[in-house]
């Protein structure tokens, strides 16, 4: 599908009918609204073993998703005030606001980030929180760039070059301003502390 403005782009997303790519600071993202996952499973032809991130603009914005003893909230909110927006995702208990079509096959948990990219937050903010995952068809490498992206994914939304760079205000390159191509760290709260699932470039410590 073609290049949209970001409106055009908010309301495609928004209306639950269609998938959006956007960068981030990890790799780019395949996005959904949270209760039309289902299209990212389809579209990667993925596991459902396999639990989604639901990425928001802000930590505000992800705690809804999310539940925990106050003790417990404290604990997190203050990991999340040193990484966020940052290259870490946290895998903590779900609310009953989250959709079981992000995490089919173990609805209690979700893992949640804001990412460090300008555009990534931008589109966010509009939307609210997405379901999102690496652009890439299940067991392949992340896809780096938008114009691979848009080659394996052409039923996929995604934004002019040209407005990407001047909200982000880049110079003019090839491509998207290039991420670090490392997926975040994993980090599940056990009760206790953190069990890492995936290192990344972040090193966690609460």
């Amino acid at each position: 599908m073609p290049q949209v403005s970001v409106q055009d782009w908010v309301d495609k997303i928004t209306s639950g009918q269609y998938l959006g790519s956007f960068p981030t600071d990890t790799v780019p993202a395949l996005a959904s609204r949270p209760d039309a996952a289902h299209l990212i499973y389809e579209a990667k032809q993925r596991s459902q073993t396999k639990p989604l991130i639901l990425m928001g603009a802000s930590i505000a914005d992800l705690m809804p998703y999310v539940q925990g003893s106050p003790s417990e909230a404290e604990v997190w909110q203050r990991v999340m005030n040193q990484y966020f927006p940052g290259a870490l995702t946290l895998v903590l208990p779900a609310s009953d606001r989250l959709p079981r079509s992000m995490n089919p096959l173990d609805p209690t948990t979700i893992g949640i980030r804001v990412p460090d990219r300008a555009i990534a937050r931008y589109l966010l903010a509009q939307t609210g929180p997405l379901a999102t995952t690496s652009a890439n068809r299940s067991g392949e490498p992340a896809l780096q760039t938008q114009t691979e992206i848009e080659a394996a994914f052409p039923e996929v939304f995604t934004l002019p070059l040209d407005v990407i760079r001047q909200i982000e205000q880049t110079p003019e390159t090839t491509d998207t301003p290039a991420s670090s191509g490392i997926p975040s760290t994993v980090a599940k709260w056990t009760g206790q502390d953190w069990y890492i699932l995936r290192q990344g470039a972040v090193t966690v410590s609460s």
